[in-house]
């Protein structure tokens, strides 16, 4: 009987697979999927944030302090539901300021989870939108997991543990910074 060892955070066997030769395609085949894994989140969240950005930049209506759609009507309305009203009453203080604000955050956060340059930062960023958009905007939905906006907080989470090893100008920088 081959001795299981762990190699690389995955359990193998010692002798390189089951007798016959077969079993070794399906250890390279989970060592591959797990490496790739987190990949089509960081697609997912980066594309969607990137167009919630340019949706919130480009709509005039939303970039308004006042009127059906904007920024400025959305905080109000959500004002006395949400679960830390300060943060409304801070964003209120100036909504368009406070709605390009979450433009280029979303921007940024969605370019930088896409390229993967500084992934872990960049989805910390997210987290937070997230974070402050369920507290705020989304609170009152009943039952809680109406509100879309903790999904994506909890979708933030394993790219703000383990970054962007694939794909990615992290891995390109690491790749270098091992040549030297």
């Amino acid at each position: 009987m081959t001795r299981m060892r762990r190699t690389n955070g995955s359990y193998g066997t010692g002798g390189g697979g089951h007798a016959g030769g077969r079993g070794g395609g399906t250890a390279r085949w989970k060592e591959t999927a797990s490496r790739y894994a987190l990949l089509p989140l960081r697609v997912f969240l980066g594309v969607t944030f990137i167009y919630a950005g340019l949706d919130k930049l480009t709509d005039s209506s939303f970039m308004a302090e006042t009127g059906n759609g904007s920024i400025g009507e959305m905080m109000r309305g959500v004002r006395d539901s949400s679960a830390v009203p300060a943060l409304v009453d801070l964003a209120l203080k100036s909504p368009v300021g406070f709605g390009y604000t979450i433009a280029l955050g979303e921007l940024a956060v969605g370019i930088g989870t896409l390229v993967g340059f500084f992934a872990r930062l960049a989805a910390l960023g997210g987290a937070l939108i997230s974070l402050s958009l369920w507290l705020t905007v989304s609170w009152q939905s009943d039952p809680y997991y109406y509100g879309n906006d903790l999904a994506y907080l909890m979708s933030w989470l394993p790219l703000v543990l383990a970054g962007a090893s694939m794909f990615s100008l992290d891995a390109v920088r690491a790749d270098r910074r091992r040549m030297r």
